[in-house]
């Protein structure tokens, strides 16, 4: 079947909740306009159960279908919070506070679940019940893993959970999804070298940082080209690389790094891990330099179970069409803690289209409403595909 008429009817009224949260953007834990709305909606909507306050500012609230002679529940989450960037869109709903933005979607993400929300609780055609998780920080703070910490699985007896993210460049009414491995652990890295400062016309009397810093970025580069095996995916990036003089005669007593690695496989990650701080170290060493490191893993591998992915697959062809479901695309290295959620119970995490768009983390971005009735037909199909009316 196409997109469900009822949720086609309700897109003016969604896209209108979702412009509302994309003018109030609020960042990581802290969101409290954006969880009063989330909270009022499903009150209007008459959903069963509000729970508030999981994973510190999430919420989960229950839907319970007609019947429920198996006891089963079906997760379904959307992330809420926005990032700390300033928007350059020009657009009439645009962020009303500086330095913060909808610039990846969520706005639209937890629009599409409050739809799916109103068209489930006016119908309830499905038996069991349906667990609508609005998720905060996943924008580095983590806020599924502090969730899935907080017992949500075992308390609303979640037996499968299921993800949505928009992708721009993807046609809107068009969706992707692939088994297995599909985004990537997202560690860090900072790092100080140390050495000692001086007049840049007496080198020779400093311990200059900057070259030892300059050759840690180059022998970095290495554990992709020459630790990893060819076959399998790593970046090592360096994003930052600042002295602490700015002056043009000054050899600066200290140089910092910050940087990512992004890896599909736990072998791979415990190599890169070991390589990058010998490599640090040693290197800064054989200046005559001392290296301070800080290396944090982040959000680990997002893996979709092969079962869900294809019930996931299943589910957008009937929503869009088989010829509109692009299946078993090459994974992607960026990170997203959905993953804690995809450890911790079966599931899968899917894409959908948002036309020809400026990427996510772009300042132009902006998520597209046409992709609505699609985003909410999935989630609402999904429901009763996965738990038919008894």
């Amino acid at each position: 079947m196409p997109i469900k008429n009822r949720l086609a009817e309700l897109m003016p009224e969604i896209a209108g909740w979702r412009r509302e949260i994309h003018m109030n953007p609020e960042i990581l834990f802290d969101l409290p306009k954006t969880t009063a709305l989330v909270e009022a909606k499903l009150r209007e909507f008459g959903v069963d159960e509000i729970h508030s306050g999981i994973g510190r500012s999430g919420i989960v609230a229950l839907i319970r279908g007609k019947t429920d002679s198996r006891g089963y529940c079906v997760g379904l989450r959307a992330d809420m919070d926005a990032l700390p960037m300033t928007e350059m869109t020009g657009l009439p709903y645009a962020s009303q506070t500086p330095g913060k933005m909808h610039g990846c979607g969520h706005d639209g993400h937890t629009a599409m679940l409050l739809g799916a929300a109103k068209y489930l609780a006016e119908t309830r055609n499905f038996d069991g019940t349906v667990a609508l998780i609005f998720q905060p920080a996943e924008e580095g703070g983590g806020g599924g893993e502090l969730m899935v910490k907080d017992g949500m699985m075992e308390r609303f007896g979640i037996c499968e959970v299921y993800g949505m993210h928009n992708e721009p460049g993807l046609p809107v009414g068009e969706f992707g999804v692939s088994p297995g491995p599909i985004m990537a652990a997202a560690d860090e890295f900072e790092v100080t070298i140390l050495g000692k400062g001086g007049h840049a016309a007496r080198p020779h009397m400093c311990i200059d940082p900057t070259p030892a810093a300059c050759n840690v970025v180059m022998a970095l580069q290495t554990v992709a080209s020459r630790n990893t095996d060819p076959i399998k995916n790593i970046v090592v990036s360096v994003c930052t690389l600042r002295t602490s003089s700015e002056a043009f005669n000054v050899i600066p007593p200290e140089v910092l790094i910050r940087g990512t690695v992004r890896t599909l496989d736990a072998g791979v990650r415990d190599m890169a891990e070991e390589r990058v701080t010998r490599l640090i170290h040693s290197t800064a060493e054989a200046y005559g330099c001392e290296a301070h490191l800080r290396y944090e893993r982040g959000y680990p591998v997002v893996v979709n179970h092969d079962a869900n992915a294809e019930i996931a697959a299943e589910i957008a062809r009937a929503v869009a069409g088989s010829d509109k479901v692009h299946w078993g695309r090459p994974p992607r290295m960026g990170g997203e803690d959905f993953a804690y959620m995809l450890n911790a119970r079966p599931g899968a995490f899917i894409n959908v289209g948002n036309g020809d768009t400026a990427g996510v983390h772009h300042p132009a971005y902006d998520f597209n409403d046409e992709a609505i009735p699609y985003g909410c037909s999935f989630f609402a199909e999904l429901v009763e595909r996965r738990m038919p009316a008894a």
